[in-house]
């Protein structure tokens, strides 16, 4: 691995471990409650997280250039929640504008079992075949539009694994209550867990992220359990203490409590 690949990994990673927030919601469902102006909402949360996930629209308009955290850029889209097929995305960043943009690394999206699933792995490829000639790093996202039933491990895996083929160097993909552990094993670049949809009670976020941590993921990439929250400063510091400190369920859940009680 070339020195500009390893200093953007260690940015992004470091001791190996991340804490993403994801921010890009809207390039495809719009003005989404919580982001409606995003450059407020990540600001009171900058301090906790390893790095951002966002468009290039948001990078420039909402993002402070002389103190940002490390960028992950997205680099796939042109589909929306309204529209036929989320799967139909399509590369909307060209290297260049990545190299302008002086991003840590890139995300891309990967529909695979849906009918646009060659035309994703393809985006991924080519993605890849262009950012690795300037040592930046492709972290493919495994989504599945709005087939929640294959959250499954044996989907999860395959998705992760065929990324990783690919060249990928981070994936990105869903916790699963079942056998996690395997789609971590079967694959041999680092994994982090996805957020998903906003989870019932903030308890069960924390259970679910500290499970995937001593599974073996590397990190997360959580943005609407985060800023969704009624406490957000005190799930942002939770989940650091899980990822970066190794903290128990319990000592993470009362970093939430206290943190809420001072806000009060």
């Amino acid at each position: 691995m070339d020195w500009g690949m390893k200093n953007r990994l260690s940015q992004l990673m470091p001791n190996g471990k991340c804490f993403f927030m994801p921010i890009d919601h809207g390039y495809f469902q719009g003005p989404t409650k919580g982001l409606e102006r995003p450059g407020e909402t990540i600001k009171p949360l900058l301090p906790y997280v390893d790095a951002l996930f966002c468009t290039r629209g948001v990078l420039r308009s909402a993002i402070d250039p002389t103190n940002s955290k490390p960028i992950v850029l997205r680099a796939s889209g042109c589909t929306s929640m309204v529209g036929k097929d989320l799967a139909n995305e399509e590369l909307t960043t060209s290297i260049e504008e990545i190299i302008r943009l002086n991003v840590a690394a890139v995300g891309i999206s990967v529909f695979i079992g849906s009918e646009y699933e060659k035309e994703t792995l393809k985006n991924l490829a080519t993605l890849v075949n262009q950012c690795e000639n300037y040592g930046i790093p492709v972290m493919a996202v495994t989504a599945v539009g709005k087939e929640m039933e294959k959250r499954e491990a044996r989907y999860l895996g395959l998705c992760c694994r065929i990324a990783a083929e690919l060249g990928a160097r981070v994936v990105k993909t869903y916790w699963c209550e079942k056998d996690f552990e395997k789609v971590i094993q079967g694959c041999p670049v680092p994994v982090i867990m996805a957020g998903g949809p906003k989870c019932e009670t903030e308890l069960e976020v924390l259970e679910f992220v500290h499970d995937g941590m001593q599974k073996g993921a590397v990190g997360l990439n959580l943005g609407r359990n985060v800023w969704q929250s009624p406490n957000p400063v005190g799930m942002a510091k939770a989940l650091q203490a899980i990822v970066h400190q190794n903290v128990s369920v319990k000592e993470a859940n009362e970093i939430l409590i206290k943190t809420k009680e001072k806000k009060k």
